[in-house]
This record gives C-alpha cells, structure tokens and sequence, in this order.
C-alpha cells in the first residue's frame, strides 16, 4: 500500500504542469473501507451506544490506521439524520434526533483529527429526510425543518473543526445541494464560520445537465454556488470553456483551488510527499478494543421474559439467515473480508458453550424464496431446549449486488441484499421467507429468542410478541457476532437504547417521536427512540429539577441543570442512558411534542451508587422565531428525565 502510494505521488508530481502533490482520499462510512481496514458498527449501531466518547475513541483508532497509510482526508458519513426507515442509506444515520446525531458526528471528527487525519463530513445537507425513502430524492421541506432537523450535525462538526463537507444529492425545496448558493455559501461560510473545502458527491455536478443543458454551465453553477471539488463528473472539466463563455470567472475558480492548495499544505504534502515504506502497522481487534466495544454497547434489548441470559448447560439450536454470515452484520461499503476475519452470533456462543451445545441450521437466505431449509430447522429447535432466531436484512454486495458509477447498488436479478445505498424499501417487513421460518419455529414450542441484524428498523412487533425474548442489533461490525453471545450468555449486559424509533410497519410512517405539537400522529411505535431494557434495575434518588432562570442569565451565559442519583438495585453490573427531554409550552413557532437535550451513560457495578448530572444552557432552550432568528423566548418549558423509553420524573421550569 505505501508503495503504491508513493508511485502514485511520484507519477503525480512528476507529470504535473505545478508539480504539486496529490491528495489522497478514502471512504470511512465505519472505518477504513480498504483490505484490513480497521471496522466499526454502522452509524445506527453507534447511534444505540449513545456514548460519545468511545465513537471519538474508535474513530481515533481509524484516523491513525488512515495516516499510517497516507490518507489526507477520510469520506465520513455523519450529517444524515434518519427521518424515513425505508431509505437504504439509513444505516448511515447515526439517529432520527438531531441532538444525539450532533453529539455523535463532532466526537467522529475530533477522534479523526486527533489522529492527525482530515475529515470531508457528509452528506450535506437533509438527504436523510427523502421522498417516500427514495434515495437522492427531494426534501419538501422549508428552512425551519432544515435548521431544526438537519443542521445541528453540520455545526457540531464545524464547531470540531472539520476540514471538509461533501455535498448531497437531493434538492431542498427545488434547489440541489450542488448548486444550493445559501447552503454553501450563506449558511455554511457566513453563519458557521466554515472555511474548508467543499467537495461533490460521486457525477452529482453532472446531474446539474438537467438544469442548465450543458456540462460547461453545470460546472459554473456548481463551482459559483461554493462547490471547489468534484468527483468523477465531467463537468469540472469543462471549466475553461464556462470562463470562455463567461460563466464563471478566473478569479472564483482561483478561490477554489486556494481552499485546496491550503489544505495541501497544512498536510505537509509540499515539504514530505512520500511515505517511509515501512511495513504497516496493523489494526487488529484484540491490540484496539474500541470496534468490540461499541458492538457490545449496541445492541437493545426490545424483551425478556426472564429466558436472558440463557442458563448454563442448556442446548441451543442457533438458526437464521443473519447467524453465520460476516457480511451480513458489515453494512453497505464494506471492504472484503480475509477468512477467519471477524466473529458471527454461532461462533461467538460456541466459543462461550462450546460446538456440541450449540447447533445451527440456516433455515433461509435473508432474501430468498426458498423454504426447503425450514424443516432441518425445525427439527432441530425440536432436539434443543432453546431456540436463537437471528434474522434481519443485509446489506451485503458479495452476493450479486454490483456497483453503479456513482457508487450506489445496482440489484441486478436476485441478490442477497434489501439495504445499502440503492435499495430501498417499500414497506418495513423482513425479506424473504424469514417471517415463514419463524412462523414454524415459533410452533415448536420451546423458547425462542430472536436476534435481529438489521441496516434500518424493521416492523418486528408481531416477532417481538411471540418471542420469550428480542434483541435488535443495527449491524454491528465484524465483532458484532461476539458481542451478541456475550449478551445472550449474561457475560455482558445490554446497554443500547434504540436510536430511531421501530415502526409496526410502514403505514405508520413517520414514526419519529419528535413530530410537531400541531398534529397527533395515527399510531406510536411499541418500540420509540431511546427504548432499550438491561438485566438489572435501577432506582433514582435525590432528584432536583431547575424551576426558573432569567432570560438575559441564559443569553449571558449561564446554564440549568438536573441533578439525580443512580443506584443499580439488582445483581450484574449494568449501564443507564438516562434522557432529558423538554417540550416547549410557549413560543412563536409550533413546537416539537419532545426534544432530547441532554444525555449521559452511566456503568454501575451492583449496589453501586452515581451522582449524575444533566445540563440546559442556552441552546437547548433556543428556537427559530417567525423570522428565522434562534432566540430564546419567555415561556414555559415540561421537561422530561426518561431512561430505557420510561418516564422517571417530570418537572417544568419557566424562563423568566
């Protein structure tokens, strides 16, 4: 690899016109997309960890795998944030709230830059919001929705320093991304403060033909809008002929290349272009434990009744399509894997009861028709004493799924694929045969746990409701087979907490739990954002809620906070997530029935007690007024302290 960098550098530098030095860029959707690229859980899988710092701690790890290599600046996706499940890219979203979604983007950045690595956050901006979860599709949305929803990820990430904003497909209100002058320009350089790169997505310049009829024109409009770097469009190559035509000057292209040339330069690119062709270090699972932890921290247990964790000397029948597949757990841009790499849910409770306790038969394919799999499976749920159902999506191209240009999936025929960039859903139920599969298991008649590896949230409510027990794992790394056993097995308790709510199905969409006050949606989800259950109980104490501040102490400065006490009452060690909420009683604008501000994880051994602290300032108490300033208002504010989806405490504090 650090030869074949070199060569290439060197091939750059030496047939240039400037002899300036290329820089190298990667994709990092959950670590290094590369040949032992160092993995983590997809984003929905950090979004259920809700823990900050480790996303910071593990993306460190990828940041230094990326500069042992000679990467400049890694491709993240970070900014979208998941408002329709049925969109393929959902894995990409860290959460449907914006909060926790801010909170998780600004750790990546700073644990990557940290490592000495730039970051080109993306997908800017609100393609996550979709039209009927089509990918690349329009947001309908106005500018309130935008900076409510879909805003706060980016300025958490200039607020981190990043270096770099990659620009999405879509259109806001009629307006592309990529040609979007008051996105790029206005909100981003003069409101944020932004002064890096901005860089097109895969031909999305070219997209801009549609508009304006030649190649030439679509690069200016991009170019002039605040776009200074494309990808694999012809556009940008005619940019000559747009200055020749007049539609774009020498000197806005100039700006352009400036923004880059600094970004050369502040790498060091000019004064040591070449790597040192050292072996490389590796990144292995073991010597870096960050990827392990998250999957451990992921996955949220939807149900138990009182089957988890299994008992010991028990024999388990492990069946389903998602038990022994690697690759179904990666998610969407997954480099291959060697043999032997990473752990899957069968492996992972062999190695913790050993082979002839644990069986496995695979049923069906995750998208297949065919059922003939389904009686060895059933017979063997029938020789066991309990059953572990692993079912779920994937989001796998090793099994037929081919790239387009740009990237996205093209399904030609059948594959082993209903998630990823390009496969969309219409509807929210798990593919193929999987429901007959469980269906015949469940008529067995022994306990049956259900695991669920999924790139989106499914409607699994009817699998929850036969189920003794439920675990839902949004793919969760090549580690992830490990993690799930330690669970199952009560070496480990679970401590995810779901990160975007779990509709029954897609006739319920939108699901999101922070809908406006000025409607009541048709049905709530059985399973909403911040559910997640534990092996252990916990009892809150000493709880303090603010009732007053003044206006002016908040715009000086000055913050609130609720205090409480945790106590872990029950006999494992455990985590608690809880949750702040407020809703907003007063203001100019219609607000949102709930909005998270505030959040902490907590680890407490048995008996253990902790003081914890959750904190208001201004921001959280802000709001886009009637004229599209973020102000604070007088008024009254409910607010919510909730752990697992159950309300602990409410209180309600009045700004004076």
């Amino acid at each position: 690899m650090k030869r074949a960098y070199n060569l290439a550098q060197r091939y750059v530098i030496e047939h240039s016109r400037f002899g300036i030095p290329m820089l190298l860029s990667t994709e990092c959707p959950h670590g290094h997309q590369a040949l032992d690229g160092y993995l983590l859980p997809v984003n929905l899988a950090m979004g259920a960890a809700w823990n900050p710092e480790l996303v910071a701690a593990a993306y460190k790890v990828c940041g230094t795998q990326l500069r042992e290599l000679g990467v400049d600046y890694a491709l993240i996706s970070m900014l979208d944030v998941l408002r329709d499940p049925r969109w393929g890219r959902s894995e990409e979203c860290y959460s449907e709230d914006p909060f926790l979604a801010s909170a998780l983007a600004g750790k990546a950045v700073e644990g990557c830059r940290e490592a000495g690595v730039a970051v080109v956050a993306k997908h800017f901006c609100a393609q996550g919001e979709t039209t009927g979860g089509v990918n690349a599709s329009a947001a309908r949305i106005g500018g309130r929705e935008l900076r409510e929803i879909h805003l706060p990820p980016v300025r958490a990430c200039c607020q981190a320093g990043v270096e770099g904003f990659m620009a999405a497909y879509n259109e806001i209100d009629g307006v592309f991304c990529h040609s979007n002058r008051e996105l790029l320009q206005k909100i981003l350089r003069e409101e944020m403060g932004f002064t890096g790169i901005v860089m097109a997505d895969g031909q999305a310049v070219d997209r801009l033909d549609s508009l304006t009829g030649s190649p030439a024109a679509s690069g200016a409009m991009a170019l002039k809008a605040g776009v200074g770097i494309s990808l694999w469009d012809q556009a940008f190559a005619h940019l000559d002929e747009a200055v020749e035509r007049g539609l774009v000057s020498e000197a806005e292209i100039d700006q352009a290349v400036l923004r880059v040339l600094e970004l050369k330069f502040s790498r060091g690119l000019f004064d040591h272009p070449y790597l040192d062709e050292t072996p490389p270090k590796q990144f292995g699972y073991a010597e870096f434990p960050e990827s392990l932890e998250l999957s451990r921290q992921s996955p949220v247990l939807l149900k138990n009744q009182s089957v988890l964790p299994l008992k010991p000397d028990i024999k388990i029948a492990v069946i389903g399509p998602n038990a022994h597949s690697i690759y179904n757990q990666l998610g969407d841009y997954t480099p291959a894997q060697r043999h032997g790499q990473g752990v899957t849910p069968l492996q992972g409770l062999q190695a913790l009861r050993g082979e002839e306790a644990v069986q496995y038969a695979q049923g069906c394919t995750v998208c297949g028709t065919d059922t003939r799999g389904i009686p060895a499976a059933v017979k063997l749920a029938q020789e066991c004493d309990v059953a572990v159902l692993v079912l779920g999506g994937s989001s796998s191209r090793f099994a037929g799924a081919q790239f387009d240009t740009n990237g996205a999936a093209v399904a030609n025929g059948p594959v082993e694929m209903d998630c990823g960039e390009g496969i969309d859903a219409h509807d929210l139920s798990l593919p193929g045969v999987q429901k007959q599969l469980a269906e015949a298991v469940f008529q067995v008649g022994k306990p049956v746990v259900t695991v669920v590896i999924a790139g989106r949230p499914y409607g699994v409510e009817e699998l929850c409701q036969k189920s003794a027990a439920a675990l839902y794992a949004f793919y969760p790394g090549p580690m992830g087979g490990q993690a799930i056993a330690e669970i199952l097995t009560g070496v480990i308790a679970p401590s995810g907490r779901l990160p975007a709510s779990l509709p029954s199905s897609a006739g319920e969409l939108p699901c999101y739990y922070n809908y406006k006050a000025s409607y009541t949606p048709g049905g709530k989800p059985q399973y909403p954002f911040g559910f997640g259950m534990t092996y252990t109980d916990f009892v809150l104490a000493d709880l303090a809620f603010p009732t007053a501040v003044a206006k002016q102490a908040l715009l000086d400065g000055a913050s609130v906070s609720v205090r409480f006490t945790l106590e872990n009452t029950g006999e494992m060690g455990a985590c608690a997530v809880p949750q702040l909420f407020l809703r907003d009683r007063l203001a100019s604008t219609v607000r949102r029935v709930k909005e998270l501000k505030a959040f902490q994880k907590v680890y407490l051994r048995p008996g253990e007690k902790s003081a914890c602290t959750l904190t208001l300032d201004r921001e959280a108490f802000s709001l886009w007024d009637t004229e599209m300033n973020f102000v604070v208002e007088p008024g009254w504010f409910d607010l919510y302290l909730e752990e697992g989806g159950k309300l602990w405490a409410q209180g309600q504090l009045e700004i004076q």
